[in-house]
């Protein structure tokens, strides 16, 4: 009989370790990636974005339409556009009343709310769409023919059918 080796006793303990690792997971002691999911629900959630320059006539990105997103610089995929609101920049008007006015000094600066849907994998973490957390304070881009911004989610929450028709009624960047 010949002795063992360095190198065996490596292969050895590296086998052990694959069957301990083995045994953990078939008991349901380790949990894998796939058990973690609990549901596949719909999702909406806001993109805010922040002062982008547009001097042309008319605000590309519209409801109804889609729009590429990147996720932390990885690119996902084109969701729908389920509501849109922008404004110009405002500033504060002098004089006796506190009046709030569009900035004649950043005419073409505007802030917009983007709500947009998409299918997500529910885990006990959140909502996760394209393999990517999305949580408030994500940087996101929205892509699209004419048009490249990146923005910030502000909002995200798990829908109904119903939500994702009404979705973004109640909002006022203005």
């Amino acid at each position: 009989m010949k002795r063992f080796g360095f190198a065996d006793l490596i292969i050895i303990l590296g086998v052990a370790i694959a069957l301990c690792v083995g045994i953990y997971t078939a008991k349901h002691f380790r949990q894998t990636a796939d058990k973690q999911i609990e549901a596949t629900a719909p999702v909406t959630f806001q993109v805010f974005l922040r002062g982008f320059t547009i001097t042309g006539e008319e605000f590309p990105i519209k409801k109804g339409e889609k729009t590429f997103i990147t996720i932390r610089n990885i690119p996902y995929t084109e969701l729908k556009v389920l509501d849109v609101q922008y404004a110009t920049r405002k500033t504060f008007a002098p004089g006796n009343k506190a009046l709030i006015i569009d900035d004649p000094a950043q005419p073409s600066v505007f802030d917009a709310v983007i709500t947009i849907s998409d299918t997500a994998k529910i885990t006990k973490d959140g909502a996760v769409v394209g393999g990517n957390k999305i949580k408030m304070g994500l940087p996101i881009v929205l892509e699209g023919e004419t048009y490249k911004f990146g923005g910030t989610i502000s909002d995200v929450r798990v829908t109904t059918n119903e939500d994702t028709q009404n979705s973004g009624e109640n909002l006022n960047i203005g």
